[in-house]
């Protein structure tokens, strides 16, 4: 089985140095070597909504600091978008206003605030410095998980379509393939909507199909940005097996919870 998926891959190739630092945070970068170097970042763990102290310390720590300018920090959510809206400055102060505990020691820090309806997931921390001797520069990256502390229910799937889900193949023939998906929590909280396809003879590559709800209609099929119809466009030709194929759909949330399956018999003749 050769589904052929349209879509687009982009490969982005940074010349930079990627050092691992004994895991206290995900990836150190350090183009120009500088004389200052990352120890450590937070928060990098887990992290859960706390009603009487929303605040979090974002914070990196340099072997020293005597030619840096600026630091600052931006956060990435688990949809991809900027947390805040805006980068976050980082103080050496000594002020609790900024979550920093001593100035002058090499430890730049600020506070940002959590909400509860905050996406549950994996956020991104990336780290970029300034100095005598560079413009603004990447130098360390992390992550830490978040739960917003409320209750967390599975998404649910309905409406599954493949049309056509009969085709004779003489030539290459687009199928498109959509799913109706709804969540409690708010589509936000959608992580990932999939098919696997599982050949005539009952084998599967495991492979997931995705599908988006993102309103790009040439690439994906899919109408509407936002409105919980997630689709995707796949193509067959003469190389697929002929036969009936299983299309099994499902959806994951943010929190790791699954919806129910819908299967979907797709006839290649």
């Amino acid at each position: 089985m050769n589904f052929r998926i349209k879509s687009f891959i982009s490969i982005f190739i940074i010349s930079s140095f990627f050092i691992s630092c004994e895991k206290e945070f995900d990836t150190v970068i350090d183009t120009q070597k500088p004389s200052y170097q990352v120890v450590s970042v937070s928060p990098k763990d887990s992290v859960i909504f706390n009603v009487n102290d929303s605040s979090l310390v974002v914070s990196i720590q340099f072997t020293q600091s005597s030619i840096i300018n600026s630091v600052i920090a931006e956060i990435i959510d688990p949809a991809g978008k900027n947390y805040l809206g805006e980068t976050l400055p980082l103080f050496d102060n000594g002020k609790s206003v900024n979550g920093d505990q001593s100035a002058n020691d090499k430890i730049f820090s600020n506070k940002m605030f959590m909400k509860s309806n905050s996406l549950n997931g994996k956020y991104d921390l990336k780290f970029y410095t300034s100095d005598n001797t560079s413009p603004q520069k990447l130098v360390a990256w992390s992550t830490f998980k978040y739960r917003n502390g409320q209750s967390n229910t599975a998404p649910e799937i309905s409406n599954a379509l493949v049309e056509p889900d009969t085709v004779e193949v003489t030539n290459t023939i687009n199928i498109l393939t959509s799913l109706v998906v709804n969540d409690q929590n708010g589509l936000n909280d959608i992580d990932e909507v999939f098919f696997i396809v599982y050949r005539p003879d009952g084998t599967t590559s495991g492979n997931k199909v995705f599908l988006f709800d993102d309103g790009n209609l040439t690439l994906n099929g899919d109408q509407t940005a936002g409105d919980g119809i997630y689709s995707r466009i796949i193509s067959v030709n003469q190389s697929n097996a002929k036969g009936t194929y299983r299309f099994e759909f499902q959806a994951i949330d943010r929190g790791g919870l699954i919806s129910n399956i819908i299967n979907y018999a797709v006839l290649i003749q």
